[in-house]
């Protein structure tokens, strides 16, 4: 609701309340097809750095892992990613020797459970951490993130929600808005 009322201006249109129109730490959007939740991934890995943690959130069947399997194609990947659902972490290289882990919380209940897949020891070993289920392990997550949530709309459509969290997400977040949304880009 605005604080203050609309007030006509002398063109006959009105002058609102300032709303802003994008927030540079949030960005929502649909994905029509499990294709084009890959092709988003490919384009979010591309932006990827030493130490980046990402959090896919969102109930079974919601897109986390065909994005995350995107993100690794993007990335580099030399090896297909797949859901890490039974063993935990799925670790992938790349050509230069970068690591990216792909972690499924699912099956953590605490923070004891956490402390056996050795978060801390990943990122410091430079990896890329890409965690389905961070609500499983959310003690062990750090404060600078980039956390994305997906919901089911249809058997093709998702709602895909990225929250950034620090000046390194919000400006990888700014690059995957600016890559993935010009006009023709996906």
């Amino acid at each position: 609701m605005c604080s203050r009322p609309l007030v006509p201006l002398r063109t006959g249109r009105y002058n609102s309340a300032p709303m802003p129109i994008m927030d540079s730490h949030a960005l929502d959007f649909i994905s029509y097809s499990y294709d084009q939740t890959l092709r988003y991934g490919v384009k979010l890995g591309q932006l990827l750095k030493p130490q980046d943690f990402l959090c896919l959130s969102g109930n079974l069947g919601s897109g986390k892992t065909a994005l995350a399997i995107g993100i690794a194609r993007g990335w580099g990947s030399l090896e297909s990613a797949n859901s890490p659902s039974y063993i935990l972490v799925n670790e992938y290289s790349r050509a230069d020797g970068a690591q990216l882990h792909h972690m499924d919380c699912y099956r953590l209940h605490n923070s004891i459970d956490a402390e056996h897949i050795c978060i801390d020891e990943r990122l410091q070993s430079g990896a890329v951490l890409m965690v389905e289920w961070p609500e499983q392990i959310e003690d062990w997550i750090p404060i600078q993130r980039l956390w994305i949530t997906m919901s089911f709309i249809t058997e093709d459509k998702r709602s895909i929600e990225i929250r950034a969290d620090g000046d390194r997400f919000a400006k990888l977040l700014s690059e995957f808005r600016k890559n993935s949304f010009q006009h023709g880009s996906t």
